[in-house]
């Protein structure tokens, strides 16, 4: 069993029948990290005495016969948003050089009393706003399939640390795509959750009515037990088929201008899924549509508003691009704020009885593949107009306050999402699961 290549599942279960050590899987995992030539550009710092320690509270607990759950001492990643304890927490920015909290967020906390062995901070698009995982300021991780490519964003260290075998499991958060395009991008699994489901605080925040945390994953089983290790909630996965369910293509926007193989690797999937008994309806949803116009008011002026004394005071701490992404939210009138608020609620009752008779909502993650690192750092019209492009998809789920979940497809960095209604990520984590069995 190649350790660094398996799932964390199947960690956890060498881990149960006393096959594997929790203290030399961190070994061979912090081995791995430093010996990588890419480590530096995956991770923003690394915790190898808190790694150790875990690690041999966990081993203590495995010879005992009291383990916590079935990923207990299972070696995971954090995403540089999440506060650590005493060591730094900089979000991707050199705004926030030098913060170090003095807790853990209850996320990280949760995962550490479940077991998990917290590995180190990855890194991350600056302030988790872009989609494209580009960060000249602290580190850029490359994609897996092409070097020379960004690896999607934010969470884009949460994604390489598990795609280069660098972490069984990495915990990332999603505010328009930040969980499933990096996980796409990367051939990964990746839960976007509903907002509420998981708690914030001590999380960095962008836009708090927007934030939501998720496991970034190589298997649907993963996800899911890394979703309850974080407090979601256990989710029984056993005995899932895809036979009799209605699973519903959106038609409006997500499959507008698919590059490249995008759309062959999407229909291909769908047949798949046909084929294990699913009943496949293409339908537009007109709220979609209307949704989508919002974004630039709801997104931008809500970050902005978190982060505008702090960009201001050391502007040029910043990648110009992001900068003015932020500063888009400078003109957004507080009524028109609220009044789009509520066009998005009314929108979304309309989105949930457009799909009310379905069992999952089908979607391109993402409508193209990863672009190149070196014009997205010179080119800035070009850097816009592809993170645009690239949240497009994913940001269809957030304005509907719906979990997704991104699985991969036949063709290296495409991925297939899932969406189901608001609160239902254990629907959704089993029918990922039975998806999953039907693409491969």
């Amino acid at each position: 069993m190649d350790w660094l290549r398996v799932s964390a599942s199947e960690l956890g279960r060498g881990i149960g029948a006393g096959q594997i050590d929790p203290v030399e899987l961190c070994e061979a995992h912090l081995d791995a990290i430093a010996d990588h030539d890419l480590s530096d550009r995956i991770y923003a710092r690394t915790t190898p005495d808190r790694a150790r320690a875990e690690a041999m509270a966990a081993a203590g607990r495995a010879r005992n016969g009291v383990r916590r759950e079935l990923l207990d001492g299972v070696p995971v990643s954090w995403k540089d948003l999440f506060d650590s304890a005493g060591v730094a927490t900089e979000a991707g920015s050199r705004l926030l050089e030098g913060r170090v909290p003095e807790a853990d967020a209850a996320v990280l906390a949760r995962g550490s009393r479940a077991g998990l062995v917290c590995l180190g901070k990855t890194h991350m698009s600056e302030l988790a706003f872009s989609g494209l995982g580009l960060n000249p300021m602290t580190g850029t991780p490359p994609c897996v399939n092409d070097a020379d490519a960004v690896s999607g964003g934010s969470s884009s260290g949460a994604a390489t640390s598990v795609a280069f075998g660098l972490a069984a499991g990495a915990i990332g958060s999603d505010t328009g795509g930040s969980v499933r395009v990096p996980a796409a991008w990367n051939d990964l699994v990746g839960l976007k959750t509903t907002s509420g489901v998981l708690p914030l605080d001590g999380v960095v925040p962008l836009a708090p009515r927007f934030d939501t945390v998720g496991p970034l994953a190589r298997s649907v089983e993963d996800a899911a037990l890394l979703f309850a290790a974080l407090g979601g909630g256990a989710c029984d996965l056993r005995g899932v088929s895809l036979s009799g369910t209605r699973l519903m293509v959106l038609e409006t926007s997500a499959l507008d201008d698919l590059e490249g193989p995008i759309g062959d690797a999407f229909d291909r999937a769908v047949r798949k899924l046909e084929s294990a008994g699913a009943t496949i309806v293409r339908r537009k949803v007109p709220a979609v549509a209307k949704a989508m116009p919002l974004s630039a008011t709801l997104f931008a002026a809500e970050a902005y508003g978190h982060w505008r004394d702090t960009i201001e005071a050391a502007p040029d701490k910043m990648f110009a691009p992001v900068r003015e992404r932020f500063r888009g939210g400078a003109d957004v009138s507080a009524p028109d704020y609220v009044a789009a608020w509520v066009r998005l609620e009314a929108l979304r009752h309309d989105y949930a009885a457009d799909t009310a008779g379905f069992d999952a909502v089908l979607l391109p993650t993402c409508p193209m593949l990863p672009p190149k690192r070196a014009r997205l750092e010179t080119d800035a019209e070009f850097y816009a107009e592809r993170n645009l492009k690239t949240l497009r998809n994913t940001r269809i789920g957030n304005l509907m306050g719906l979990p997704g979940l991104t699985l991969p497809t036949d063709t290296p960095s495409v991925g297939l999402l899932l969406q189901t209604p608001s609160r239902t990520e254990g629907r959704l984590l089993r029918l990922g699961r039975a998806a999953e069995s039907a693409l491969a």
